[in-house]
C-alpha cells in the first residue's frame, strides 16, 4: 500500500473580535510564547479537537485565552494557501469575526495567552504568522457589511447617542457622511426608536437615547426590506 498521500495537517481557528469604543475601532489580541520563541500578539485561536465542531472550537478558545464568550461568530474565510504560515506544522485556519461592546466585557488572560488587550485598529502591531492579512480580511467584510446590514448596533450599547451612531459609521468606513441625510435615512427605516432617556452626560441641551428593534428587522427582512446604506 503506498502511504504517499496521506496527509498530516492541523486544522485550528482564529477568532477576530472586534470592539468600539470612544470613536475608536479595536480589536481583541494575545501575547503568547511558545518554547524559546519570544513573545508575540496574535489573534486568538488555537487547533480544534477531533469531535468538535469549529464554531464551538472558536468560542472554546476565545474563552480559554481571553474570558470572552460571543453568542455569534461569521465565519470569514479559510487560510491555507500559504503551506508555511505557520513554521511549526501545516494548519490550515478558518477565521471567524464577532462585533461586540467592550464595555460589557472582562477580559482575561488564561491558557496560553500570556496577556490580553484592546488595540485600535490603527496601531496593531506586526502579529504572528498571517494573522495581519486575516485581520485585514476581516477588517474589509465589515466595511462592506456595514453597508448593507444593521451590524454597527452590535458595537453600540443597547441604548446609544444617534451621534454615536453616526460616528461609528464615519471611524469604520473612514468617511464623512452627510449627517442629516444619514438621520433621515436610518430613521425611514423604522428599526432605530427614540426612547424616554437622556445622556447621562451633560454637555449642552439633554440628547435622547435611541435603541435598534432588532425584532422588528428581523420581521421586515422576511418580509423583503433590504437595509442599505450608501455613501458618495
Amino acid at each position: 500500500m503506498i502511504m504517499e498521500n496521506l496527509q498530516n495537517i492541523r486544522l485550528a481557528v482564529d477568532a477576530i473580535v472586534f470592539g468600539y469604543q470612544n470613536s475608536q475601532l479595536y480589536v481583541l489580541l494575545i501575547q503568547q510564547k511558545f518554547g524559546s520563541e519570544n513573545s508575540y500578539w496574535a489573534l486568538p485561536g488555537g487547533l480544534v479537537k477531533n469531535d468538535e465542531p469549529l464554531k464551538d472550537a472558536v468560542k472554546r478558545e476565545l474563552k480559554e485565552e481571553t474570558n470572552v464568550d460571543v453568542d455569534y461568530f461569521e465565519q470569514l474565510f479559510t487560510f491555507g494557501d500559504d503551506v508555511n504560515r505557520d513554521p511549526r506544522n501545516r494548519v490550515v485556519s478558518v477565521a471567524y469575526f464577532a462585533l461586540v461592546d467592550p464595555s460589557k466585557l472582562e477580559i482575561k488572560a488564561d491558557s496560553d495567552a500570556d496577556k490580553v488587550q484592546w488595540f485600535k485598529i490603527k496601531e496593531v502591531p506586526k502579529l504572528a504568522f498571517d494573522h495581519n492579512s486575516i485581520l485585514k480580511k476581516a477588517e474589509e467584510r465589515l466595511k462592506a457589511k456595514l453597508t448593507y446590514e444593521p451590524i454597527g448596533f452590535d458595537l453600540l450599547p443597547k441604548e446609544f447617542l444617534f451621534s454615536e451612531l453616526e460616528n461609528l459609521y464615519c471611524t469604520i468606513l473612514e468617511k464623512e457622511i452627510e449627517r442629516r441625510n444619514f438621520r433621515k435615512k436610518i430613521l425611514s427605516f423604522g428599526i432605530v426608536e427614540e426612547t424616554e432617556n437622556y445622556s447621562p452626560i451633560k454637555t449642552g441641551r439633554p440628547a435622547k437615547l435611541f435603541r435598534f428593534n432588532k425584532l422588528k428587522y428581523n420581521e421586515l427582512a422576511k418580509e423583503g426590506f433590504h437595509f442599505e446604506i450608501k455613501f458618495a
